[in-house]
């Protein structure tokens, strides 16, 4: 084992904070990362202050990992000591499940190993994730970033990126088929990005007026003011897809009635308290109501070429370490445009 520092939470009712701890030696087939650059994504926030109620102390997240590889066993080919590479949501899974059979680990039957706040095989407690100098993982789970991308605007595409790429690969955007986004937070924001860049009719759903002009910057085709009923009204049944990435309450069945006959409304934002779905949003139209987790390991690796050859980043705003909590303040504020990211030079070197 080797000595690592980051930043973790010792308990839901304390602060992140400088934090010393033990990485695995690497083995046969891992790949040691230096980590340059993380990302800050919502969950963090909900995962160090147990809002979801499953989080295990200490808590040291961050799933949006860009780094240089430092090391490999002896096993690994696809990279070697000087690369660029990079980590997502997830270190490991079963890969025997008829779901990691078809390459969608992410809903891996026994469960998938996250970067963070996951069952350590190796070491027992918990994993531990980005906010930190260095990571251990499996080469099998460790991805390649195209040479054209910012590294530090790549790291948000590690989770905001695959979150919004998924479905819309799923449910065949692309030209001719009219998408929505609802929201423009860091997950909407790369929705709009990718969407528009399938070659879809891009619709960008906000409650902001102050975001119109940069929802037009960002590729959409048209943004409509979800409070202006009128507004609304004017898209009725003619969305074959919209994804949906609010992660606060908010009226469902609104968005439902702008699907078409057999279209999807699929939700990516995860709102902590159930969102009311009138039976008849979905009956008088063979609507789909649906959810998307991530992406597959494979899947994350085709989103992340694809945004290497249209050139599509997150829209990020830097941060160092200690500036975490500020970040997670703001970002409660919707106070981002649209993704915090840290720099892991400015890490302590010893906590």
């Amino acid at each position: 084992m080797f000595t690592c520092t980051g930043y973790a939470a010792e308990a839901a009712d304390q602060e992140l904070a400088p934090f010393t701890f033990q990485r695995r030696d690497p083995g046969p087939k891992d790949v040691v990362i230096e980590i340059l650059y993380c990302g800050v994504c919502h969950s963090d926030l909900h995962t160090v202050r147990n809002e979801w109620q499953n989080t295990l102390f200490p808590s040291l997240p961050g799933h949006e990992i860009v780094g240089r590889v430092q090391a490999v066993g002896t096993d690994v080919t696809r990279f070697k000591a000087g690369d660029i590479a990079a980590v997502g949501c997830m270190v490991d899974s079963c890969r025997t499940c008829p779901s990691c059979r078809e390459g969608l680990e992410q809903y891996c039957e026994p469960g998938f190993t996250g970067t963070y706040n996951s069952p350590d095989k190796v070491l027992g407690g918990p994993t531990f994730g980005g906010y930190s100098s260095h990571i251990v993982v499996d080469d099998a789970f460790v991805l390649k970033v195209p040479a054209n991308l910012d590294l530090a605007a790549a790291a948000p595409l590690l989770c905001a990126g695959i979150t919004t790429y998924s479905p819309l690969r799923h449910w065949k955007a692309g030209p001719g088929k009219k998408v929505g986004i609802v929201g423009l937070g860091g997950l909407g924001h790369m929705g709009v990005k990718l969407a528009h860049a399938m070659g879809a009719e891009v619709v960008l759903f906000t409650t902001s007026a102050s975001k119109v002009d940069d929802g037009l910057r960002l590729g959409a085709d048209a943004v409509v003011l979800s409070t202006d009923p009128a507004a609304m009204a004017a898209h009725a049944e003619s969305f074959d897809l919209i994804v949906d990435a609010v992660a606060a309450p908010h009226d469902i069945n609104a968005y439902l009635a702008l699907i078409k006959r057999d279209g999807t409304l699929v939700q990516v934002g995860a709102p902590d308290k159930p969102l009311p779905v009138s039976v008849f949003s979905v009956i008088w139209r063979r609507r789909n109501f649906a959810g998307s987790l991530i992406g597959g390991i494979a899947e994350t690796q085709e989103m992340l070429d694809f945004c290497g050859e249209h050139g599509i980043t997150a829209d990020i705003e830097m941060i160092s370490m200690d500036k975490i909590e500020d970040a997670y303040a703001r970002m409660l504020k919707s106070d981002v445009k649209y993704r915090f990211v840290i720099d892991m030079a400015t890490l302590p070197k010893a906590a």
